[in-house]
Order: C-alpha cells, then structure tokens, then sequence
C-alpha cells in the first residue's frame, strides 16, 4: 500500500512504496528554526521515495552531514536527507504534515531532548535521545 504527500501547494509531491511505520520528533535548535516548531518526522528509505517536482525543490546544506529540502515556490518544508557516508545516507526524513494521510503512525522517539523547550510535551512514553547520543551514532567507528 502506498503513500502519498506535498508540499503546501502541490508543486512538489512524492509517492512511498512502503508506508511508515512510525514517527519521530527532533527538538533541535535548526529543526526548530527551520520548521518552526518541532519537526515530527518518518524516515523512508530512499528506493521507496518517487519524487515529483524536484525542479521545484530548494535544497540547503545545513550541516557537513545533512541537507534540508523546502519548496521553492510555497515554501513549505518538505525533508531532511543525510548526506553523510554510512547506513543512513541518503535516508529521507520527511515532515509527517507533508503526507496526504497521517493517520496511523504513531510517535515512537524524540531526539535532542536535551534541547526541547519546556512550553510543550507530547502524551504517551517515546525512546528519548540527547544531542550527544544522536551525534554518537554518526561517529566515525573505530
């Protein structure tokens, strides 16, 4: 069963060959500005994303190892794509508002806690991780 979204007006959109199975919250301090708010995010590997409209896409570098995508001509943002060597690159984070049909998918983790403001939770027990924890898992192994 697939999955559909876009961007606000349309002019960016994507098909999934594989539903997600759960979502995700980063309170980090460039999700929040880029967003923001909170980005509660899926993760869809990239042979199950089609994209449409990629010549609409604005795709900026926001770290050495990841690039966030927006729609040029709304201005919605759309994903974020690991670009850094190793198991995750080229994984897509999408924003779980940008799907057609939420429904169903539910919170499983939140990462960077250690920075979410204090003016908001979420309901419900979630795998919780710090800066310092997320950052590990992208560290050269030795």
């Amino acid at each position: 069963m697939s999955k559909t979204g876009s961007c606000l007006c349309g002019a960016v959109n994507y098909t999934l060959s594989e539903p997600p199975v759960h979502s995700g919250a980063c309170h980090c301090s460039m999700c929040r500005k880029w967003t923001g708010g909170v980005f509660v995010a899926f993760m869809a590997a990239p042979k199950t994303v089609t994209l449409r409209g990629e010549e609409h896409l604005h795709v900026f570098t926001s770290s050495e190892w990841a690039e966030r995508a927006s729609c040029s001509k709304c201005g919605s943002s759309l994903f974020y794509r690991v670009t850094a060597p190793g198991p995750e690159q080229g994984v897509y984070h999408f924003g779980l508002g940008t799907l057609d049909d939420a429904d169903g998918i539910p919170l499983g983790q939140e990462i960077f806690i250690d920075e979410k403001p204090n003016s908001y939770c979420f309901a419900g027990e979630t795998k919780k991780m710090t800066g310092a924890e997320v950052f590990a898992m992208f560290a050269p192994q030795e």
